[in-house]
């Protein structure tokens, strides 16, 4: 069962948070949720706990057809490494 949540927050992180969610075609309130259940899932938070928040967000991003990953992260350590 959902219920409503109101919350505080800086005018300037509402755009950005919303422009993110929009760009991952996700909404502002799954996003939020999902971290949330990260935060009090009951489990040792590491010191950077970016590792659970990722997993929390997996599914959320869909690779564009024909994307092939091997080949972008060649191109981009060339970049870095031969630039």
């Amino acid at each position: 069962m959902s219920t409503k949540l109101t919350l505080t927050i800086e005018k300037d992180v509402i755009q950005k948070a919303k422009k993110y969610a929009r760009k991952k075609n996700r909404s502002l309130s799954d996003i939020i949720q999902n971290y949330l259940k990260t935060l009090t899932s009951g489990e040792k938070l590491p010191d950077d706990h970016s590792g659970q928040i990722v997993n929390s967000l997996r599914g959320s991003f869909k690779m564009p057809e024909g994307f092939d990953y091997k080949k972008e992260l060649q191109n981009e350590l060339e970049k870095k490494h031969l630039s």
